[in-house]
């Protein structure tokens, strides 16, 4: 079937030529292509303002990013073909990488597919959708991925991301393939984990910090650690398997610390973990104001900068949300300091430390930085697909 040519604007297709994957409802040229004349999810040919082919998309009219492209050849469609050769080529490399089942299979327009999260917990996968495009071929997607991974026992649709809403789909959780268990159970790092994969955080665990908590074992055998913003306890469990000598964790779910104290006791370093459920801010007051003190305190928060327009504020969150650390930890002591925020990047999360820092009377040096692991992987030309900041810095003073 001939499909309907989306045109951009003169000179608007810059930002495609230079590699990126996304068209701006800005940058159509709607008296040659009006919005209205497309069905959300549906393929499209884009051209330049002079008629020459950029490649193959699929669009929503509703959504902000109108366009997202899947192919720069013409005879692609996104099809069982194009899904089973992608979802291939991106479990050949976690393959090589990882030797257990447990990573981030398909990472968006990194892997050549916008809009679509494939996570793999061993036998049992989760699927997350976020475009209209995607959701018309969610069938597709799992036909593909079991063609690509006969063994699967399970997949499951978490189709309850707040983005789905910009896009104007609705919000739902259901099962796509087989019986997938209400929990499951995760390895990494040679830790062991039980997440809940219907009613978790996204995609019920995130593997895109498995190196920097990897990184723990090189500086918290026999300190006392505090995790905050701890969910399942990743970063505190595997400091106490790393050696530390006493771990806190803090969480605002109640279901999350439950499952702390379950995934402490399946490591077998239970009389080592003291867990807290409370809101992170009131948690860190609470801890200052028993002159608590600790020689590593991790702090991994969910995005402060969801929107553009929110980086000032949400920069300032980060500014406090660490100071309140700093004045937790012991001279000599690290603090680990997260962002997931795509809006902001390195430097600006290390000004906010800096400004901590100033806030908290204390010096700090660097030590290490961070990214997300490798089944994360960045995009040259887009770079929204690099969101992941850690950066471990040591109080001096």
């Amino acid at each position: 079937m001939e499909l309907a040519t989306l045109r951009l604007k003169k000179n608007e297709e810059r930002r495609l030529r230079a590699g990126h994957l996304w068209v701006f409802s800005n940058e159509i040229d709607t008296k040659i292509s009006p919005l209205k004349s497309f069905k959300p999810g549906q393929e499209v040919f884009v051209e330049a303002y002079d008629k020459s082919t950029l490649g193959i998309a699929y669009i929503n009219p509703n959504s902000l990013i109108s366009a997202r492209l899947i192919s720069r050849r013409t005879n692609n469609r996104l099809d069982i073909d194009l899904f089973t050769r992608r979802i291939q080529t991106a479990l050949s490399f976690r393959t090589e990488i990882y030797p257990e089942p447990f990573y981030r299979l398909i990472y968006g327009e990194s892997d050549g597919l916008p809009g679509l999260i494939i996570d793999r917990f061993g036998d049992h996968a989760v699927i997350q959708i976020n475009t209209a495009g995607m959701e018309l071929k969610k069938d597709v997607i799992v036909a593909a991925l079991r063609q690509v991974i006969p063994t699967l026992q399970s997949i499951l649709l978490r189709n309850d991301s707040p983005a789905r809403a910009q896009e104007g789909l609705e919000s739902y959780v259901s099962a796509a393939f087989g019986k997938p268990p209400e929990r499951i159970r995760i390895e990494e790092n040679g830790a062991s984990f039980y997440a809940d994969l219907w009613a978790g955080q996204k995609t019920a665990w995130f593997y895109d910090h498995r190196l920097n908590r990897s990184r723990l074992q090189n500086y918290v055998q026999g300190k006392s650690v505090l995790d905050v913003f701890s969910y399942l306890g990743a970063w505190g469990i595997q400091a106490a398997k790393y050696g530390a000598s006493e771990v806190t964790c803090l969480d605002a779910s109640a279901t999350a610390v439950a499952l702390i104290t379950e995934n402490a006791e399946l490591n077998n370093v239970a009389e080592k973990v003291n867990v807290i459920c409370d809101d992170a801010f009131d948690g860190l007051k609470k801890l200052l104001q028993q002159e608590k003190k600790y020689d590593v305190i991790v702090i991994d928060p969910p995005a402060f900068v969801k929107k553009f327009k929110d980086k000032k504020e949400g920069l300032l969150a980060y500014q406090r949300i660490n100071e309140a650390a700093l004045k937790l930890l012991n001279p000599g002591g690290l603090l680990v300091s997260c962002s997931c925020s795509m809006h902001i990047n390195q430097n600006e999360l290390a000004q906010a430390i800096r400004k901590a820092g100033l806030k908290a009377h204390c010096d700090l040096q660097i030590i290490e930085r961070g990214h997300q692991a490798p089944d994360h992987p960045v995009h040259l030309s887009i770079p929204e697909t690099d969101y992941l900041k850690m950066i471990m810095v040591r109080r001096i003073n």
